[in-house]
């Protein structure tokens, strides 16, 4: 916030953040959370934090924004169903904010969304008034993405767990690049593809970083950490 410059801020009307970042995975504290509504406040901006992630949090307790002291007078918080309870695909989400925010984006939203189908709503609200779901995927997620990051490690990737949300972004390892008759090497996005049949993102123009989104399936964690060896021994 602080590089933003002045001419862009006066201008400047709302201010969309999101954490846990996606696809980054960083998370935000309690410190940032008040450097925002302190920016807010001094520029008479409207705050929007996408908590789409928030239920996927590793490195310490779900945090919201509007947790932070002054945040419902600066702001809402957009939340979803669709990482905390799986129910990716529903399209069900709702938003909070104080009484003066809430109509205002009410009727920007009913501009753009029809309602959903009354099924999906019913199934929301039954998986919402469940707190224990959200946290068995969590623990579920933390435990195969801590899996992932010591397999990737022993294969010569320098990562670490995200601090939240269910992507794993790495630096390439060094002896991934390579190539011939060029000065510019082969990252290892192109040459997992070509030579192991693996897809990795954001490509090669994202420079020297991966990320990976891991996807299998795995009855209990004896089968998880067999598919983990499996894929070490590949690698």
């Amino acid at each position: 916030m602080d590089s933003i410059p002045a001419d862009v801020r006066r201008r400047a009307k709302l201010l969309v953040i999101n954490y846990p970042n996606s696809p980054t995975g960083k998370t935000a504290t309690p410190e940032f959370y008040a450097k925002v509504v302190e920016f807010a406040l001094a520029n008479q901006i409207v705050v929007v934090q996408d908590a789409t992630h928030m239920m996927l949090s590793y490195d310490a307790p779900p945090l919201s924004f509007l947790q932070t002291p002054g945040a419902r007078d600066v702001g809402i918080e957009i939340h979803s169903m669709s990482k905390g309870w799986n129910m990716i695909g529903w399209r069900l989400g709702w938003f909070c904010g104080n009484q003066t925010d809430r109509p205002r984006a009410g009727r920007r939203e009913g501009q753009l969304r029809l309602g959903p189908v009354h099924g999906h709503s019913a199934g929301g609200g039954r998986g919402a008034r469940r707190p224990e779901i959200p946290r068995r995927i969590r623990a579920k997620y933390r435990r195969r993405l801590e899996k992932l990051v010591a397999t990737l490690r022993r294969c010569g990737f320098d990562c670490k767990m995200p601090g939240g949300s269910f992507f794993l972004y790495t630096r390439s390892p060094r002896r991934a690049a390579g190539g011939s008759n060029s000065q510019r090497p082969r990252r290892s996005a192109s040459t997992s593809l070509t030579e192991h049949s693996i897809c990795t993102v954001p490509w090669d123009d994202a420079g020297p970083y991966l990320r990976f989104s891991v996807t299998y399936e795995a009855s209990d964690e004896a089968a998880e950490d067999a598919l983990m060896a499996e894929t070490e021994a590949a690698g």
